[in-house]
């Protein structure tokens, strides 16, 4: 396919035009971002976002993909001298990769087989005798004993017709006929069924699919995933079973064409062969890979669901935050840090048990928050956690009575990850004097600051909100995870002067290399005045700057454009706009009121015209003239902040409680409703209808209104429903 054949079937299956995919091939092909194309770039890809611009980019790597594929598939059928104009024809027209690989099979380079044993004593004419079927009378042994040699190890007819027939079974093998209805067969029909290891003595979590059977279409993702690790940890043996008489007659009606054949009974034997020895093998393994690309992108999809609400949490201004990063033995690793996130002071504290020294953590607590003024203690969720929690809600109480008019509460905060930060490189450049165990509570305490800058330092991976992330196919995950941090980051920017070089590497066009030698520039030559001083740095050409500009934040430049989404190119045609309405660029927020009431309701086609920019780029510079420097973040609820800690026997069904949903699965969600255990809002309470996705009704980081429908002290779990 030429590259304008692959633009429109991509623009057929995604439903847009060929020049709007041929438009984003260009861009990208050049080295464009994503978030580029999808803010700066609308007027050109007819205003596709970066869901619809990342979808054209996967299809064409797979077209392109596919068309090398075929390149060398052609190229090494080509040099067997086997390339007929037939077969090239189909080559070059199939659009699946299943079915190209079926057109290969008898060509592709194999291990020497019972066919090609059979084919070296000379029985590949009878083995054409019985595939033509046109003999209908005689004895089949007649023309079999024709072959009988013994210098070629063929020593009865009996062994000349068992011979040919392999050779038989193995051209039923590589039919694309039979392979692609035996392939529908096992779509619809195959059952996928699990059993117990008997060799497995000890409790597993894998004891729902001890006796377990379904269809494998009707088998959920989690489900296969599950599947797929339990046998792989040699706890469950897992099979897929057809019903072998019926799949059996399907391969006889597309081999068998004369019934009246004297070989009719012995190609009967051939596909039952071919099926049990090669067909069924082959195409069991290949639905196995179907079910597991599916349960992958499907889990890939829910994490990279649940990783943007978690990076996209509001951060929490002008908060003093104590972080704590709680453990048994070990101790309690505290740790302040101010409103810009800086590291103030640390230590560890041994409030737990076994040592149980809660009035010496006490003492450090106080000690610290009459120091820095802390009004915010963020505790980390991990071992301990709730001990903690409670040694921490009792010592809030204690110190209310005596500072009644202090502002000083606590919150439970996700700590995944957060030993993975302690170990890394980018902690250990960040704070070379402290060791790792002392990194962690301070990476707690930002999270509440900016969990976006906080956790882009993190391998997304790690974060804690997937479902079986180490299982499904790591190069599509990182990928998606990249596209996710990418997207996050410069959907809300990043200040220039303050942003961390792990935060800066995310922004479009820039390198890690890059973002250090900002920062390097920042720590020898102060901060950044304009966004043209970008150009400046070591890397950065016109090209990387204009990939970046538009996603950088100068808040103390002296021109206010520089701290708004508004691209440097747009510049020229935002002051026009403002010289037309009488807009006194240098004092924007001061004239928020009066900028909506001038430039609404305008005539966007007429204004884009005088200004010389399209509608989509006109709409970009209204939006950001009228809320300059806006953090996309503010608008959504904040965390939740406790001063007291409830525990499991303080609830009761039919209790209403806020939570915080801290991960959200195919089955439901998990909600901290603010006790040792998350409760489960399972997918059937969380409407008064069936709810397909529970991403339509909860994200991570949403604060919801729960009831407590069930209780079981024993086992800790709380049920919960928002119907």
């Amino acid at each position: 396919m030429t590259d304008s054949q692959i633009f429109s079937s991509i623009a057929n299956e995604l439903n847009l035009k060929p020049k709007q995919v041929s438009s984003v091939a260009n861009f990208l092909d050049d080295g464009a971002t994503v978030p580029f194309l999808a803010r700066y770039r609308q007027e050109a890809t007819g205003g596709l976002d970066e869901e619809q611009i990342r979808s054209v980019r996967d299809k064409l790597e797979f077209h392109r993909t596919l068309e090398d594929r075929k390149k060398t598939i052609l190229k090494t059928i080509d040099e067997q001298d086997k390339l007929t104009d037939e077969l090239k024809e189909q080559i070059t027209a199939c659009s699946d990769l299943n079915t190209l690989e079926d057109l290969y099979l008898p060509y592709k380079p194999k291990r020497r087989t019972k066919g090609d044993m059979a084919k070296e004593k000379g029985l590949e004419p009878l083995a054409e005798l019985i595939w033509e079927q046109e003999i209908e009378q005689g004895d089949p042994t007649e023309h079999a004993a024709k072959f009988v040699d013994e210098e070629q190890e063929v020593a009865s007819a009996e062994e000349a017709m068992d011979g040919a027939l392999d050779i038989v079974a193995e051209w039923i093998n590589e039919s694309v006929d039979v392979r692609e209805k035996l392939r529908d067969i096992f779509q619809e029909h195959a059952v996928v069924k699990t059993e117990k290891n008997p060799a497995v003595e000890e409790r597993t979590n894998f004891e729902d699919y001890y006796e377990f059977s379904s269809k494998a279409k009707f088998l959920k993702p989690y489900q296969i995933l599950a599947i797929n690790r339990g046998e792989r940890e040699n706890v469950l043996f897992v099979n897929v079973e057809l019903w072998e008489e019926v799949t059996l007659e399907n391969i006889d009606n597309i081999v068998i064409t004369n019934d009246m054949s004297i070989f009719t009974p012995h190609l009967q034997d051939a596909v039952e062969d071919a099926y049990k020895r090669l067909l069924f093998p082959s195409l069991e393994r290949e639905l196995r890979n179907n079910l597991t690309e599916r349960a992958d992108a499907h889990a890939i999809e829910t994490f990279a669901t649940n990783l943007a609400n978690l990076l996209m949490q509001p951060p929490l201004d002008h908060k003093v935050v104590m972080g704590i990063d709680p453990a048994y033995k070990s101790g309690c690793k505290v740790a302040v840090v101010d409103e810009t996130g800086k590291y103030l002071e640390g230590t560890t504290t041994y409030p737990t048990p076994p040592q149980k020294k809660v009035a010496e953590a006490e003492e450090v607590f106080a000690g610290y928050i009459d120091k820095y003024n802390v009004n915010l203690i963020a505790i980390g969720n991990g071992t301990a956690s709730r001990e903690t929690e409670q040694i921490v809600a009792n010592f809030i109480q204690k110190r209310k009575e005596k500072h009644p008019d202090e502002e000083l509460n606590y919150m439970i905060v996700n700590e995944a990850g957060a030993s993975v930060y302690s170990a890394s490189k980018v902690a250990a450049e960040e704070f070379p004097d402290l060791e790792a165990a002392q990194r962690g509570n301070i990476s707690i305490a930002r999270r509440v600051l900016d969990p976006l800058a906080e956790l882009v330092k993190i391998d997304p991976k790690s974060i804690g909100v997937g479902l079986y992330q180490h299982d499904v196919n790591q190069n599509q995950l990182a990928q998606s995870l990249d596209d996710v941090v990418e997207s996050c980051v410069n959907q809300v920017g990043i200040n220039l002067n303050t942003a961390s070089a792990p935060l800066l590497s995310h922004i479009s066009g820039l390198s890690r290399r890059v973002a250090k030698n900002i920062v390097k520039r920042r720590e020898t030559e102060g901060t950044f005045s304009t966004r043209e001083q970008i150009k400046d740095i070591s890397g950065v050409g016109e090209f990387r700057f204009q990939q970046a500009a538009g996603f950088m934040r100068i808040p103390e430049s002296s021109n206010p454009l520089d701290n708004t989404a508004i691209h440097p190119e747009s510049y020229e045609a935002a002051e026009k706009l403002c010289n037309l309405f009488s807009i006194d660029i240098s004092n924007l927020k001061e004239q928020h009121e009066a900028i909506s009431k001038k430039l609404n309701n305008i005539d966007k086609t007429q204004i884009s015209e005088q200004i010389g920019v399209g509608i989509p780029t006109l709409e970009l510079i209204i939006e950001n003239l009228q809320k300059p420097g806006r953090d996309p973040r503010e608008s959504l609820p904040k965390p939740v902040l406790r001063e007291d800690v409830m525990k499991m026997e303080d609830l009761s069904t039919g209790q209403t409680l806020e939570g915080t949903v801290r991960n959200v699965v195919d089955f439901g969600a998990f909600v901290d409703i603010g006790v040792k255990q998350d409760g489960l809002l399972h997918i059937s309470n969380m409407a008064n209808r069936k709810v397909e996705d529970p991403h339509d009704i909860v994200a991570v980081g949403d604060i919801i209104n729960v009831e407590i429908v069930s209780l079981d002290l024993e086992r800790g779990r709380i049920g919960l429903s928002i119907k």
